[in-house]
C-alpha cells in the first residue's frame, strides 16, 4: 500500500453504529413525547400545521419527520400532506397491537430527554468540559475550535473520516485543470493532502481556523506536500476570502450549517472567484423526498445535535446554488462513507 491508499474494507456499518442510538432516541421522541401518530390518527394534515402544533422550528421539524418517514412510521405526498403507514396505524395510535407502551419504557433516557430538549430549542447540545460550542463560530460565542486542546481532539476525531474518504475524493474529483483549490474549512488537510499527492502540479489552500491549522499543518510535513500547501487562517463567514484559486472545495461543511449560513457563504464563494469557477461539494444527500435513508437520517440528527445545520437532499443543494448564482451538474458521483460530490459552477 501506499502512503494514501483506501482501506482494504467498507467502514460504513462501523459510522452507522456510531449513529444507531439516534434512531432509539427519534422513535421516543416522536411517538411519545410529541405523539406525531396520535395527532395523525384521524387523517392527514398539512406537514407545515403539524409543526406549528408541536412548537418546532423548520430545521427540528426536517430532522424529525425525516426519520419518521425513514422508519415507515410517516409519508408525505406532494401537496406535502403528511399522515400514517399502515404499520404506524395499526401499532402506534392505540388498538389490539398498539406499542406505544414497550417505547415508552425507554422515553425517560437521558438521550431521549436530551434529543426532545435539542428540538424544542433548535440548538446543539452544550460540548463537555465548558469547551464552549464544538463546530460554531459566532461572535460573542465560546468555540472549542478556537481552543488548542478541545481544537485538536475534535479535528482529529473528523481526521478518520477524512483519511478513509480522502483517496476516493482525489480519485473521482475532475479538477478540470485546476491549479489552486481553495478548500474551505478543510480541517486535518487530509482531503487536500489526497489532491496533492494525485496531482503532483496541483496546490491546495486550506482556509480555517488557526488552531484547526496546526493539525493540517502536521499531516501535510507527514505526507510531504508542504512546499504546495498553504495554510491559512480566517473566519470563512467573516474574513476576505483568499484570492488566486481556480476551484473551490466544501467537503462535509455546508451540513454543519442552517439554510440562511449556507447561503450567506455560497454567496461570498461566488463573489470571490472569476465566473466559470468550479465548486464541489462533498457531502452526504437525503433523498430529494425527505423521507430517508435511514441511516442519512440518523447522521443528520447527529448533526443536529452537534452543529446548527442537519444533512440536506441534493434537491436542496441544488436550490441553493442555483439561488447563489451557481449552474450545478446532474449527476453525484459517490466517494465512500454515504459521501458523493456535486459539482457546480459560478456563472
Amino acid at each position: 500500500m501506499t502512503p494514501f491508499d483506501p482501506p482494504v474494507f467498507d467502514p460504513t456499518p462501523f459510522f452507522d453504529l456510531v449513529r444507531g442510538n439516534l434512531a432509539t432516541e427519534l422513535l421516543a421522541v416522536g411517538v411519545i413525547h410529541l405523539d406525531v401518530p396520535g395527532r395523525l390518527a384521524l387523517g392527514a394534515k398539512p406537514s407545515e400545521e403539524i409543526r406549528h402544533e408541536l412548537g418546532l422550528s423548520p430545521r427540528s421539524w426536517v430532522v424529525l419527520a425525516t426519520a419518521l418517514k425513514a422508519m415507515n412510521i410517516l409519508r408525505q405526498d406532494a401537496n406535502n400532506m403528511v399522515s400514517l403507514t399502515s404499520e404506524g396505524s395499526e401499532f402506534l395510535v392505540g388498538g389490539e397491537f398498539d406499542m406505544k407502551g414497550y417505547i415508552g419504557l425507554i422515553a425517560e433516557s437521558p438521550g431521549v430527554l436530551g434529543l426532545l430538549e435539542r428540538l424544542k430549542i433548535n440548538a446543539p447540545a452544550a460540548n463537555r468540559a465548558n469547551e464552549g460550542d464544538a463546530f460554531i463560530f459566532r461572535e460573542g460565542k465560546s468555540s472549542a475550535m478556537d481552543s488548542g486542546d478541545s481544537a485538536r481532539r475534535l479535528t482529529l476525531a473528523l481526521s478518520g473520516r477524512a483519511r478513509i474518504c480522502g483517496s476516493q475524493v482525489a480519485k473521482v474529483l475532475v479538477t478540470e485543470g485546476c491549479k489552486r483549490i481553495l478548500d474551505v474549512g478543510g480541517g486535518s488537510g487530509l482531503y487536500a493532502v489526497a489532491l496533492l499527492l494525485a496531482d503532483a502540479d496541483l496546490r491546495v489552500t486550506v482556509w480555517d481556523r488557526p488552531e484547526v491549522l496546526r493539525l493540517a499543518e502536521e499531516f501535510c510535513l507527514k505526507f510531504g506536500v508542504s512546499n504546495r500547501l498553504e495554510l491559512i487562517a480566517g473566519d470563512m463567514f467573516n474574513d476576505p476570502v483568499p484570492m488566486g484559486h481556480d476551484g473551490v472545495l466544501l467537503s462535509n461543511i455546508l451540513h454543519d450549517w442552517d439554510l440562511p449560513e449556507c447561503l450567506t457563504l455560497l454567496k461570498r464563494l461566488h463573489e470571490a472567484v472569476p465566473r466559470g469557477t468550479p465548486l464541489w461539494i462533498h457531502d452526504v444527500y437525503l433523498n430529494d423526498s425527505l423521507d430517508g435513508p435511514l441511516a442519512l437520517a440518523l447522521y443528520s440528527a447527529a448533526l443536529f445535535s452537534l452543529t446548527e445545520g442537519r444533512a440536506y437532499s441534493a434537491k436542496e443543494y441544488r436550490a441553493m446554488l442555483k439561488g447563489c448564482g451557481y449552474q450545478d451538474q446532474p449527476h453525484i458521483v459517490p466517494t465512500a462513507v454515504h459521501c458523493g460530490i456535486l459539482s457546480a459552477r459560478t456563472v
